[in-house]
């Protein structure tokens, strides 16, 4: 099973107290990335501790020109901690940055508290969020690889000697070496249970590539807006809450475009900054569907303040899964909630737009919309199409009305744009069909090449 917090467990996390530290390494500002404000890393942080139900009692920034190898803080800020979290009684103390298991335990004895790094926490939330057999063996598969590092003597302020999957339980001294066997054990047996999981998806993919429907698949930062905005396009009731990680499986509908293409709409799992590694390679096979793709959405969250930073982590995680914006690949930017800007904001959103569109070409140029209203939404379906549609050939077909298999045939395996009915009976047909498909469909009719 997926490292789940049992129901206790997660009666207690709801319950504890805890604070939040966003860690600022200033000399990252020379680097020539776009940088999100330290209010909003902050802002982030506290996000992703109220996804698993934790009692932020309070947070705080720290800026540091370096990391110290033992702490990760400096001596001063450690005891700062340390004090506030006796007067506060904080249980525990979650540091928005990657922690080494050395640093983790000293500050765990510093301050007499559970500590989580960003890795961990973000782990706690897939392990919350997914839902169906591959996610939950994913998140298992990333949860151990990143816990066998951890294995270490830390826990011996805990008063159970064995835990759970959760960052509330964990081993006792006693158990540690058995543990790791134990974990190696598992480790291997989830690689071959994903294994097994690529291969029925790859047939899945193949299936569907039978009766080539192309694939839209949306991508953006967590909380941009994405499964609102499926549900919107595609009338289904995928979950989207305000929440960071609201949506972690993927899901797949069909999509009705304009002009009657049929194609096929994927949502995935919202990227974040500093997304861990293992998560990275854990989730590979889910993201395979962007990987497929014939039309890439990015959304984002216009209304955010940092969305020029969460662009760029997107696009760079795109990059690292081969998803190259700048080799063909027809990508959009929809640039969404909208709703949320007031008038001198929303005018500026749409000039900016305007402007990207004026140096880019068409095709690519951004779309702004409201998932939540519905602002903006055909006029994506619109540019969606175009771009699917320029791939594909049209062909003019007459067909006779008794040759009902074939009519069914062509509305099954392309898009028909145009039906007249003769009354002679004649059908004369205007269909759009995928460049592998046109062949066949020629051969089918009796059309010359």
């Amino acid at each position: 099973m997926a490292p789940r917090i049992d129901s206790h467990e997660l009666e207690v996390a709801s319950g504890t107290r805890s604070y939040v530290v966003a860690c600022i390494l200033t000399k990252r500002s020379q680097d020539g990335l776009a940088l999100r404000s330290p209010s909003a890393r902050l802002e982030e942080a506290v996000g992703l501790a109220a996804a698993i139900d934790l009692n932020v009692i309070g947070s705080g920034l720290v800026m540091l020109s370096e990391m110290r190898p033992s702490t990760f803080l400096g001596k001063g800020k450690v005891e700062e901690i340390a004090g506030l979290v006796t007067a506060e009684e904080i249980a525990l103390v979650v540091m928005d940055c990657a922690l080494s298991p050395v640093q983790q335990r000293n500050l765990e004895k510093a301050w007499g508290a559970k500590v989580i790094d960003r890795t961990g926490l973000i782990l706690e939330i897939f392990g919350r969020r997914a839902r169906t057999k591959e996610g939950s063996l994913q998140v298992e598969l990333a949860h151990l690889n990143y816990q066998k590092g951890r294995l270490v003597r830390s826990w011996t302020h805990l008063e159970r000697q064995r835990g759970g999957g959760g960052f509330l339980g964990g081993p006792g001294e006693t158990q540690i070496e058995s543990d790791r066997r134990l974990l190696q054990d598992r480790i291997g047996k989830l690689e071959r249970e994903i294994e097994q999981v690529k291969r029925t998806r790859t047939l899945h993919r193949a299936g569907r590539r039978k009766v080539p429907f192309p694939i839209v698949a949306l991508v953006g930062y967590t909380n941009a807006g994405k499964s609102t905005l499926f549900n919107r396009l595609t009338k289904a009731e995928v979950l989207a809450e305000d929440m960071l990680f609201a949506t972690l499986d993927p899901t797949l509908r069909s999509l009705r475009l304009p002009h009657g293409t049929k194609a096929i709409l994927s949502d995935t799992v919202g990227f974040i900054s500093d997304l861990p590694t293992m998560l990275v390679a854990a989730f590979r096979a889910t993201l395979e569907e962007v990987l497929e793709a014939d039309v890439i959405l990015h959304v984002r969250d216009i209304s955010h303040g940092d969305t020029e930073a969460q662009a760029s982590d997107v696009r760079d995680i795109l990059q690292g899964l081969g998803v190259d914006p700048d080799n063909g690949r027809a990508i959009i930017e929809v640039w969404n909630k909208v709703d949320l800007l007031d008038e001198a904001a929303r005018e500026a959103v749409v000039n900016s737009a305007r402007r990207d569109g004026e140096s880019q070409d068409a095709a690519s140029r951004p779309i702004v919309v409201s998932a939540l209203t519905g602002e903006g939404t055909p006029a994506l379906l619109d540019r969606v199409e175009a771009l699917v549609a320029a791939g594909r050939t049209m062909l003019d077909i007459d067909l006779s009305s008794s040759d009902g298999a074939g009519l069914a045939w062509l509305y099954e395996t392309s898009d028909v744009i145009s039906r007249v009915d003769d009354g002679d009976g004649t059908i004369r047909l205007s269909v759009r069909v995928a460049p592998e498909r046109a062949d066949q469909v020629r051969r089918r009719f009796g059309l010359a090449a």
